[in-house]
């Protein structure tokens, strides 16, 4: 048995189209490596969390102002604490850790101003009952002496 092989002449015309994707492959590549180290150079540069530090900051002050210090120190240091903590974190490019921080230092100033509120509440309903006790011991006196 004769094997015949035929041999299959390669035209011109058959090599071109491999030619021709060839920038076209080049020039997906060169967009595909840009394209990386722009998301590289974005996720390098952590963006500080400007808005929570700046509400941590206001129920600071806001607590502050409100003199919570005097029925709420421990909390209300504790932001202070926290808010100096995420600072520097923000300063060693902890961005996350910063966040997470400021987010404490928020919600612990606005519990001190919580508390706060509650142990003025108290003082005010002390005052109330014993100026109600008073009253009453008045009332009674009086019906006691007709």
């Amino acid at each position: 048995m004769v094997q015949t092989i035929h041999s299959r002449k390669v035209t011109q015309n058959q090599v071109l189209p491999l030619a021709k994707s060839t920038p076209n492959l080049r020039r997906f590549i060169e967009i595909a490596f840009i394209g990386t180290l722009f998301l590289a150079g974005c996720a390098s540069a952590p963006v500080p969390p400007r808005a929570e530090l700046q509400a941590a900051e206001q129920a600071i002050a806001s607590a502050e102002r409100a003199r919570v210090a005097d029925y709420a120190s421990v909390e209300l240091s504790e932001a202070r604490d926290k808010l100096a903590a995420a600072r520097r974190a923000v300063q060693e490019e902890k961005m996350v850790q910063a966040q997470h921080l400021s987010l404490q230092a928020r919600v612990d100033a606005e519990l001190a101003s919580a508390r706060a509120e509650v142990a003025k509440a108290r003082v005010v309903n002390e005052q109330m009952q014993r100026g109600t006790d008073t009253l009453k011991q008045e009332m009674q006196r009086k019906t006691g002496d007709q």
